[in-house]
């Protein structure tokens, strides 16, 4: 059984860091999170190859309007087990979502579809292609 490798204090690239603490699933989403806004460091909009350390807050926009606060605890170039990740890298410091937010929430549950969506066969296809006239 190998050693869990090294968390340290040493300032680490913002996608690297989003994708080890397992906060994104890979660089390549962290990226694209990064670039598209989703993601700030202490406030501001960061660059991917911005570097962060212990101390830093990062905030990062989920689906639905969601916001996910945490705290930079430290860093670590390997990945680490998500709990593990969770305990020694950052700490979770999004404030709980407010009545109307849930309220919210909620709504949006309540009208989403139910069940797979069904697209037309070849043969439904043509005969409401038929229907409309368009044969």
């Amino acid at each position: 059984m190998s050693a869990p490798p090294p968390v340290s204090d040493h300032p680490l690239r913002l996608d690297v860091w989003l994708d080890v603490a397992c906060l994104c699933k890979t660089r390549s989403e962290a990226q694209r999170a990064v670039k598209g806004g989703k993601v700030e460091v202490n406030g501001e909009r960061p660059k991917q190859n911005r570097e962060v350390k212990p101390g830093d807050t990062v905030t990062l926009t989920r689906p639905l309007g969601r916001k996910q606060v945490v705290r930079v605890l430290g860093t670590c170039e390997q990945h680490l087990p998500k709990a593990d990740a969770k305990a020694l890298l950052f700490e979770d410091i999004t404030p709980p979502p407010t009545p109307e937010e849930q309220a919210f929430q909620q709504l949006l549950k309540d009208t989403r579809p139910r069940g797979p969506v069904i697209s037309p066969d070849k043969r439904e296809r043509r005969e409401l292609r038929r229907l409309k006239g368009r044969a």
